[in-house]
């Protein structure tokens, strides 16, 4: 049983789960599927309640924050416990494309040329780290949610702002990933 779920799981199987959170979520108790309203949620619980924005019954969500430790530790979980020690299979063409970014370690599932301290110090590493960083949240704040909010929630509720939100997506992730980081690998 172990090997198994040492394995990758096919997508059919991974997407039917996490659809399937959806429904649970509005049956079980008419709760909402989204992972960055947390950050208000523990900042309403951790900061003094004279911030305007931090002024509302936070405890009614705080299922949502045992969801975000539960996401964690399965993380945690999977990470020591049940990773498969094989390098990550890439795609050749892709890794004929990664080898002009200087991206060559595949043995963990962040490219370690761009995940270390050391890259975080350079030109590059802050503008994808810290500043691709500051981007997402702020997008997520802006858009009123996050991928897996409009994503995942907001469209099977046939949400129209959910709908923008999720084809702004994915119009910047292509948009960065054939235009603008090209440029930026080569600072």
């Amino acid at each position: 049983m172990i090997e198994l779920l040492k394995q990758p799981w096919p997508w059919y199987v991974a997407g039917a789960i996490v659809g399937l959170t959806v429904p649970a979520l509005l049956i079980l108790g008419n709760k909402h599927f989204g992972i960055s309203a947390n950050f208000r949620h523990a900042c309403a619980a951790c900061l003094p309640a004279n911030i305007k924005f931090f002024k509302y019954d936070w405890k009614k969500e705080v299922w949502n924050l045992f969801f975000v430790g539960g996401i964690i530790i399965g993380a945690f979980i999977a990470s020591h416990f049940l990773s498969n020690p094989a390098p990550i299979q890439v795609n050749p063409k892709l890794v004929e494309e990664l080898k002009d970014y200087g991206i060559n370690d595949y043995s963990k599932l962040l490219p370690s040329e761009i995940y270390n301290f050391k890259s975080l110090l350079s030109l590059r590493g802050l503008i994808l780290l810290v500043g691709g960083g500051f981007l997402v949240g702020f997008g997520a704040r802006y858009a009123g949610g996050c991928t897996s909010g409009h994503s995942i929630m907001g469209l099977s509720n046939l949400q129209k702002p959910s709908l923008i939100a999720t084809i702004s997506f994915m119009v910047g992730g292509f948009i960065m990933a054939n235009l603008l980081l090209p440029i930026i690998m080569k600072l």
